[in-house]
């Protein structure tokens, strides 16, 4: 074998094969029966509300801003969410006569999980020191997230579309809010004492783990809906089209390096497992948004993998 094609390989599995092993550990610890699922709901709101908003915290009050970041990169993320968002929602009406289905299966196909995959996929690849791009992502991308997945789902279901929830849902975000404070410390130079830091540098380090762990001992291997053909369509939208819209169209902006896999991390993840949630509670098609999460998540460790290898070879990074 080509000695670049090994490299560009070992890098490709360097990236995926962490994460594949964290679910598998998730996998395990379900099979075993180790936490009731109520145990793990507590653990995996614990996650969400506590841990996520530290590592946010801490990875923006921690980071080098010296370290420019562009603002072409931020504006590409933000619009490419919303252009996969109106061209894929538009093929799912063309396809599917079902209202109640429409609006799962537009969030299965534009929303990802880039917030749980993506800082670990850029860690992976470039160390967990260089994790500011994805996480100042994240206070664009999960916003227009929240937004356009209120907006579509409330749409499909005939209700109507008010701004001051969604926003307060925003704001509200634990996510949001530990990015907000972080900004805050990081604008006024506010220093905290290293007995207080070094607790918090634990959990960020922790929180991508445990939650990747949370997320294989969620699995529900559940009995596929009857509409096979709208599952698949969601799958590979989700993993194949979306990202060869957006990663062709990154390479063509001149995106590179730790930028290009931050796309990747934003348009090549699975599903976002809160689709689920909100599919369910705005009275979308649950069991097919959940079966989206289910097997996009299980897929992704082949997809994601093969866009690194494939980028990495075409010298994205």
């Amino acid at each position: 074998m080509d000695p670049t094609i090994f490299s560009n390989f070992i890098v490709a599995v360097g990236a995926v094969v962490p994460i594949f092993i964290l679910i598998s550990i998730g996998l395990f610890i379900k099979k075993m029966q180790f936490l009731t699922p109520t145990e793990l709901n507590h653990v995996n709101r614990m996650v969400f509300r506590v841990f996520f908003a530290i590592m946010m915290f801490y990875n923006i009050y921690h980071a080098d801003f010296s370290i420019p970041i562009s603002p072409t990169l931020l504006i590409f993320a933000g619009a490419g969410v919303i252009a996969m968002c109106v061209l894929f929602t538009g093929l799912v009406m063309l396809i599917e006569p079902s209202n109640k289905r429409r609006g799962a299966m537009s969030q299965a196909i534009w929303r990802s999980n880039f917030v749980l995959l993506g800082i670990p996929v850029v860690g992976n690849i470039f160390g967990d020191d260089n994790v500011l791009v994805p996480t100042v992502l994240i206070s664009v991308v999960i916003p227009i997230y929240n937004v356009l997945a209120v907006f579509i789902l409330e749409t499909f279901r005939g209700g109507k579309f008010k701004l001051w929830p969604i926003l307060r849902g925003v704001l509200t975000n634990p996510m949001i809010d530990g990015l907000i404070v972080g900004f805050i410390f990081q604008g006024l130079g506010i220093k905290l004492p290293a007995p207080v830091v070094k607790p918090l540098a634990q959990i960020a380090a922790l929180t991508s783990p445990i939650a990747l762990i949370v997320l294989g001992a969620s699995f529900t291997v559940s009995s596929l809906v009857a509409e096979k053909k709208q599952l698949i369509f969601c799958v590979v939208s989700r993993l194949i089209l979306v990202p060869a819209i957006m990663l062709t169209a990154a390479a063509f902006c001149g995106f590179r390096g730790i930028e290009f896999v931050s796309l990747i991390a934003v348009f090549a993840t699975p599903c976002a497992v809160a689709s689920y949630a909100m599919a369910q509670q705005m009275g979308s098609d649950g069991p097919l948004a959940g079966n989206c999460v289910i097997i996009t998540s299980a897929l992704s460790c082949i997809t994601i993998f093969g866009w690194i290898f494939a980028s990495k070879m075409l010298g994205m990074f």
